[in-house]
């Protein structure tokens, strides 16, 4: 199990704490929409810190990306599993062509 399916489980986990206790249960019970917020929110922080060279600011951001990436899909009820196999099928085909392939 990789870091990314331990917090992804981690994240599903917290869907039924108490949004006192639980900063991510607090984030999903304000709705997908906040998580979207949220995650377009730490996106623009990291790209801050890339656009400065600011690597250790990107590598806190960068985990920040990810986490809150997590809470939006779960908010959504897409699988972390689902992303890792869009991934896998785009392994090893080019970006020009699978961007084509999408119309």
């Amino acid at each position: 199990m990789t870091i990314l399916d331990q917090l992804a489980a981690t994240i599903e986990a917290r869907k039924a704490a108490d949004p006192e206790s639980s900063w991510t249960a607090k984030l999903l019970a304000k709705g997908p929409e906040k998580c979207a917020e949220k995650f377009g929110e730490e996106a623009i922080e990291a790209i801050i810190a890339a656009v400065k060279n600011d690597r250790e600011n990107l590598t806190y951001e960068a985990a920040d990306v990810l986490y809150h990436l997590l809470v939006m899909l779960a908010a959504r009820e897409v699988p972390v599993s689902d992303v890792l196999a869009e991934l896998e099928r785009r392994q090893g085909v080019s970006g020009i062509a699978e961007k084509a392939s999408r119309g």
